[in-house]
């Protein structure tokens, strides 16, 4: 029988990304996604990616919370420079 030494849990890095922003902001606020993006996040699990850069699998009511300043500022770029023009949200 053989015993392996384990290195120093210090020495190992933590190879999971960071998803997070840091501070938690984004979490108190309704993100813009393609409805497409969501409804396929509905049924297969995967997370979305907002307009802001937030990653995440939605499954809370976006109604409960106030809009991203972050994802509105680009929406309301998007739709001066004539792209994804939809005349509202």
């Amino acid at each position: 029988m053989s015993t392996k030494i384990l290195p120093d849990s210090d020495t190992q890095q933590d190879v999971r990304p960071d998803l997070s922003h840091g501070d938690g902001d984004h979490e108190r606020f309704a993100h813009y996604v393609k409805k497409q993006k969501i409804t396929e996040s509905a049924v297969t699990g995967t997370p979305v990616i907002a307009l802001c850069g937030k990653v995440w699998v939605p499954n809370r009511d976006p109604k409960k919370y106030p809009v991203c300043p972050e994802c509105k500022e680009i929406y309301e770029g998007m739709k001066a420079g004539g792209e994804g023009d939809k005349g509202g949200e």
